[in-house]
This record gives structure tokens, sequence and C-alpha cells, in this order.
């Protein structure tokens, strides 16, 4: 085949990306240096060079260790000090490798290696077994994300090839393995020095009969996140180099986009649709992570470096609070409730470490109580963000559920974040520092005597057309009737005055639902039965609301009507105006409706008379021991 050829069929051979971890001396620079050399990925500029420094080093024949030690300082240490990435192909595959050095004091390298890999080969040193520094790196292997480990039990020529010291660490590590909950984990027997195992089989390990490390990783199968729903493009520039062109450039996070997908521009929460889709080869009708690409809209939206673009039924959550796991890499301690900077997809916001959970030993994955993390440790923590940031989990979605910490003076990288939980704070971080609560001299129980009622909010949940206003009046009719003060918080009535300002995008929805949440408060704080009804369509949105009012007083109530009879209904005419796209992001149209998952009552909306509705609340109230 000419060489054109060979370079079109490496083009097109699938890519797979792969991290190399060991312990010190496992044999990984020699393992590397190996697979390239036999799968014939060494150029041969590169191959004299080394073949000349193992002969000024004294070594008899090629050194296959120095193929892969890149820095003069690692040459002379014989040992990986920094990340170094190399690129083979073979006829069915082509392969990144990123080269991460195996001293515990250099495990922050290791987990960058790992953030962009789909499989570890991890590497155990036959003699040595399975030590700390191997459950180390496939914890933090699984804590990326990696679903896919090869431990490769490597200097089994030392141990005469012996079947039983493999199959031992074979089923130590499996063990382990199963505890972190990696899917995928296969494990070959080598001998990075002589070959075996690596590229071809050898003729020394016949009672081994799986595939060598190279035939693994050429066929090993990786699937990646590609749905069009989870569709993530956080923007890192915008493009207008006249007045005819404006796009938006940036690197897909993850998802699949399509010309003429719809999207959603956030924080803003406008809707467009994508007209064009440029790349550095040229226009494509498709794209997917982690393509760098242009973006150009259908229509000319206020969009600027650090916004998001995301399909209209998947969008993140905008949070000013995460649960996060961190690997600290710097060697100052961390110190809690000190402002950093957080640095998150294209945006840099500031924010506190506010609360350490735990730390992890990655040796045996116990939680330890902790009030610190130093250099390499690992941690579950509490992130506040002086502005909201717009995230997923990391389990989700890698480029948005990610995040580094750094120090604002010296702008030193002290920390890798993987968020594992989204949460909306009450209020910003540092807005109510100086403020104090004040209480009254009446508490709960002298107004609950008073009023012959406890506190508690009845919060409708439903489509437009579901009937919450109506069932909320009505309830609010009945509770008066029986002598018990109650208020409805009602959708229209509160945007009419206190939420005027906001409009329905998903930030200004959000804002919309804490600020009812906190007047749901005060009027249960003054002993009062509150009734929202809201549609409130996000859950995010909801256990927000929860968290505010308190979990003894909230009484999340879906109202379960389907769509088509809501839309029947239309008392407001808003779905015949939503579908002729004369109201952008409505409900149950053009934006989602999250129904409750376990919701304290749920409401046949759809079909039971509001009579049969108030008695089911007015029960639900009752044996919930808001009055006798």
């Amino acid at each position: 085949m000419a060489v054109p050829g060979l370079i079109e069929e490496a083009k097109r051979a699938d890519l797979l990306r792969f991290t190399t971890a060991g312990s010190v001396d496992d044999g990984k620079s020699t393992l590397i240096g190996r697979l390239l050399h036999d799968a014939k990925g060494i150029y041969e500029d590169h191959l004299a060079s080394v073949e000349a420094a193992s002969l000024r080093n004294g070594h008899d024949g090629i050194d296959l260790a120095l193929l892969t030690d890149g820095l003069k300082a690692e040459r002379e240490q014989r040992i990986t000090i920094d990340v170094a990435y190399r690129h083979f192909s073979t006829p069915r595959r082509r392969f990144i490798i990123a080269d991460t050095p195996g001293h515990e004091q250099y495990t922050r390298n290791m987990a960058t290696g790992a953030s962009t890999a789909d499989l570890a080969v991890i590497l155990i040193d036959a003699e040595q077994g399975v030590v700390t520094q191997s459950r180390r790196h496939g914890f933090i292997a699984a804590l990326l994300g990696i679903r896919h480990l090869l431990v490769a039990v490597n200097k089994m020529d030392l141990v005469d090839y012996d079947a039983a010291v493999f199959a031992r660490i074979r089923d130590e590590y499996a063990r382990f393995a199963a505890e972190l909950g990696v899917p995928d984990v296969t494990v070959i027997p080598i001998s990075a020095l002589h070959g075996d195992g690596v590229v071809t089989p050898g003729d020394r390990m016949p009672w081994y009969d799986g595939p060598t490390l190279l035939e693994h990783l050429e066929t090993v199968q990786i699937d990646r996140d590609t749905a069009p729903g989870a569709f993530r493009f956080p923007v890192q520039l915008v493009l207008r180099p006249n007045a005819d062109f404006r796009g938006y450039s940036g690197t897909i996070a993850s998802g699949t986009l399509h010309v003429g997908d719809p999207v959603t521009a956030l924080p803003s929460g406008k809707q467009s649709r994508v007209a064009r889709i440029l790349t550095p080869a040229g226009e494509v009708s498709t794209a997917c992570a982690p393509q760098a690409v242009t973006l150009c809209l259908d229509d000319e939206l206020d969009i600027s470096r650090g916004d998001l673009l995301a399909h209209p039924h998947d969008l993140p959550q905008e949070a000013r609070e995460v649960d996060a796991t961190l690997i600290w890499m710097d060697p100052r301690a961390l110190h809690l409730n000190h402002t950093l900077l957080v640095k998150h997809t294209t945006r840099l916001a500031r924010g506190q470490v506010t609360a350490l959970h735990h730390r992890v030993d990655p040796n045996t994955l116990a939680q330890e109580p902790a009030d610190t993390l130093r250099l390499n440790e690992i941690g579950a923590v509490r992130l506040s963000l002086f502005q909201p940031l717009l995230c997923d989990a990391y389990a989700q979605h890698r480029g948005t559920g990610s995040f580094i910490l750094i120090d604002p003076v010296s702008n030193a990288t002290l920390a890798a974040g993987l968020i594992t939980g989204v949460r909306a704070a009450d209020t910003p971080p540092g807005s109510t520092r100086h403020l104090t609560r004040h209480d009254g001299q009446i508490g709960p129980a002298q107004r609950a005597a008073l009023l012959r009622q406890q506190p508690a909010t009845v919060w409708l949940t439903g489509l437009s057309g579901a009937g919450k206003s109506t069932l909320a009046y009505a309830l609010e009719a009945r509770l008066i009737a029986d002598g018990h003060p109650c208020v409805v918080l009602d959708g229209d009535n509160i945007r009419h005055g206190l939420n005027q300002d906001l409009g329905f995008s998903p930030r200004d929805r959000s804002e919309n639902i804490r600020r009812v949440a906190e007047v749901a408060r005060l009027f249960n704080e003054a002993g009062l039965i509150v009734i929202t009804a809201f549609i409130s369509p996000y859950r995010a949105d909801r256990d927000l609301a929860r968290r505010i009012i308190g979990d003894d007083h909230f009484i999340e109530t879906w109202l379960d009507a389907p769509l088509q009879e809501c839309e029947r209904r239309d008392p407001k005419g808003l779905y015949a105006k939503a579908r002729a796209g004369q109201l952008p992001d409505f409900t149950g149209v053009s934006a989602p409706y999250e129904a409750p998952v376990s919701p304290e009552l749920t409401l046949d909306a759809g079909g039971d008379p509001v009579a049969t509705l108030v008695e089911a609340a007015w029960a639900c109230l009752r044996a919930r021991g808001i009055f006798g």
C-alpha cells in the first residue's frame, strides 16, 4: 500500500486513549518501550538516539526504558517524573499513551494522565505482588470513571514464569477491583524485558491462553458517551471576523451534535438551532466529543466565553454548592473557608471548601475522619461557589463534572475535583457572613397552640393545566372553613409582584422557586399552612425548596395529569401559543418537566374531580399531624 494509503487508513482507525501506572521499578517504561519497539512504533532517528544513550550508560544493547524517558532528568535518574504522551498505531487501532510516574509523590501526575483515558494499564511486579501503589492507582482510575483496567503482571521471568504466582496476584487484584466497582478487569502475565505476552505470546507461559497485551488493547470495546441528549459545549471563544459571521468556538465536552439540532444557551436560557459546524478539516454535518469545532447558530444570541450550549431536553444544573471528591496536589495543606479560584470548563469563579466530610485510604478504601488534606490525599468535600456554575455529576459527564482549584495569589494548581452531587445553595456564599438571624419571644409551640395546627407547605407541582391553582384555592377554602389559617402562593400572582423581574430561563425558574420557598418558610415560621401552586419543573429546584422550608414541613404534591389532557384544557391558551412558537421555554412543549421521584402525595389530576383531590390533600395533612 502506498504511503498516502497508509496515512488514510491510520486516520480511519479507531482511537484508544490509555494511561499507564505502576509502583516504582515495576518496569513501566520498559513495557512501553517494548510495546512501541515490537509494534514498530519508533522512528529510526529516535531509535538511533536511544541506542547511543544506552551505550553511554553502559547498557549491553538497547535500553527500552529510554524510549519513553524524554526529559534529561528522567534519563539521568532512570525514573519517570512527568506525564508524557506517546502516539503509535497498528492496522487495527490508533493509540495515545499517557505515561505517568509511579512514585507516590507524583500521584497528581497519574490523575492528570488518567483524566482523559478510556483504559488504564496498571503494572504489578510479580516478585512484589499487589502493593499500596497498585491499589492507589486502581482507585484513582475508578474515581476518574475509567471502566476498563488492564492489569499487567510484569517480571514473570524473575519468578520462573510460575502460573501459581500469577494466579495469586490475579485473584487478589480482582477482589480489590470488585470493591471499586470497575466492570471490566483483564489480567495478563508479561515480561517486558524479554517481550513475553506484550506483542507476541512467547513460548515460556504455555499455561496462559489469553490475549497478549497489544491484542487486548486492539480489541477491547470502549463505549463512549455519544448520546444526543448528553451534549455539552463550553464556549471558549466568540469569533467575529466581520459583520457577516458569528461563531462559537470550543471543544465538545460530551455528546454528539448535528446540523439542525436545537440547543439552549446557558445561563441565558435562549434557544436556537445549529446552522453550521466548522472544523479544521472543513465544514461537517455532525460532530462529537472531544472534537474542537466552531458552531454557527440560526439566531444571533448574546453568548460569551464561559457560557455553555446544551441540548434543551438534557440541561446541566446551575449550582452554587456541590459535593465533590478532591485529589489534593499542593504541598500546602487544605484550609477550609479560604477563598480559591475554581476553574470549571471555560469559566473561572471564586469559591470556598466549606466542609471536609472524610479522607479516603486508597489501600483499604476506608473513609477516615480528617480536618485537612495534604499532598496526594483524596477526600470528600463540599464546595461553595460565589457565582453559580453549570455542572453535572462527574459520573454522567466528565467535562462538566470536573474542575480544578487554583491559588488566587500564586496561581498554582491546588487540587483536581470530581463533582459527586449538585447542591443549590440557599444564598450566595458570604452574603450572610455579617448578618445574624433573630428569633422573637414567641416560639413555634406557642403559635401551634394558638392556631391549633402545625405549620406546613403543600407544594403543588405539575404541568400547566393540571389544576394546581384550582386545587390550591379549593383546599384553602376547606381549611379556612374548618378554622385553619392558611395562605396560597400562586405562580401568576407571585410573578406579577415579587418575581416580576424574572423570565422563564432555567436560571430564572430556579430563582423563582428559591424566592417562593423563602417566603413559604417565613409564613411557616408564623404558624400558617402554605399552599403553593407552581409548575416547578426541575427536581433540583424542588429539592432546594425542601431544604429551605425544611423536610418536616415540606409536602411535595404531584398533580399527575397527562400532557394531552392539560393541553386539551389549556385554560389560558398557553399551549396553543407555545406550539405556534410564541412562548419559548414552555414546560411540556419546548422545556422539560421532571416528575417527582417519591412525592409525599400523588393525585390523579387528569381523572379525579376537584372535590376528591381536596379530600385526599386534607387526609394527607391530617395523617401528618398538621391538625387533629
